[in-house]
């Protein structure tokens, strides 16, 4: 079955295979173009380096009018994602634009964990931890780092 918004899919995986940003990459889980998987290593010089982090994508027949269900499956500490995993990112609600694909939606993520936006918090601690003590901060996202290497 073919629908709107698996045709999407289907493009925006092949520019995904074709043209991948850098430290990003995302593929459909099998028989599921509906559901993805993603990874996004956590950028060079940041106190995410080496990291490797895990995300589910879930899309709707609705996309990409309807933002996806993005959530990262590594446990995460960050102002910005909740425990759940959820990431609070405004172009994943009410900012959301067919435009976005799959890169830019996981380009979005990548970058936000180097810049939070302590003001809209998802993570309460981790806001206060990011604005008070930028070491302890940094020190926390450390550990998440080597978290990432061994769990799965």
């Amino acid at each position: 079955m073919s629908t709107p918004s698996r045709k999407r899919l289907m493009r925006d995986f092949k520019r995904l295979q074709q043209d991948p940003p850098a430290g990003i990459s995302g593929a459909p889980q099998d028989n599921n173009i509906m559901l993805w998987n993603a990874v996004i290593f956590g950028p060079d010089d940041t106190p995410w380096d080496g990291g490797t982090f895990k995300l589910s994508l879930q899309f709707s027949e609705d996309y990409p009018n309807k933002p996806p269900t993005v959530r990262f499956v590594s446990r995460m500490f960050h102002p910005n994602i909740y425990a759940d995993g959820s990431i609070c990112l405004d172009i994943l609600q009410n900012q959301w634009s067919p435009i976005y694909d799959v890169a830019a939606i996981l380009t979005s993520i990548q970058s936000l964990l180097c810049d939070p936006n302590p003001n809209s918090p998802a993570n309460s601690e981790a806001a206060r931890m990011y604005s008070e003590s930028k070491r302890e901060y940094n020190r926390r996202v450390r550990d998440v780092v080597e978290q990432s290497w061994t769990a799965d």
